[in-house]
């Protein structure tokens, strides 16, 4: 058992799954800016780090300029939505995605895997399923 809890008592757990769902609705999915900014001041810590397959985006600034670009990128149509319920414990959690044309097929499906601190998103694996 961690110093920091005491005998017979467990550490309070967030809500794993309405946190990254609201990282993929109000983050990724957001086509405003200013509304983007205010969801990352939300549910992510100060000076988060996102890491992606080609790689590491330090801040939240850099994180709403990235999730803009996707969506300039894939168009107006294009959504990234969640599968099932997130998973987590002990401050890590992975929810699964996929992306594409709303009500269109999947282009890209993955993964998200975050650690959480204080309830808030401290840093974001971006995981994507290479077909």
């Amino acid at each position: 058992m961690p110093a920091n809890h005491p005998a017979g008592m467990t550490p309070i757990e967030p809500d794993y799954d309405h946190l990254l769902r609201s990282n993929l609705q109000r983050v990724f999915n957001e086509r405003d800016p200013a509304r983007c900014a205010l969801a990352i001041a939300d549910l992510f810590v100060e000076q988060p780090t996102m890491y992606e397959p080609d790689g590491i985006v330090e801040g939240r600034d850099a994180i709403s300029t990235v999730a803009g670009k996707l969506l300039d990128k894939f168009g107006p149509n294009f959504a990234f939505v969640p599968e099932k319920t997130a998973i987590g414990h002990h401050g890590m959690a992975s929810l699964r995605w996929h992306a594409g044309p709303r009500d269109g097929p999947a282009t890209v499906t993955g993964i998200d895997t975050a650690a959480i601190v204080d309830g808030l998103i401290e840093r974001l694996w971006v995981f994507l399923d290479r077909e």
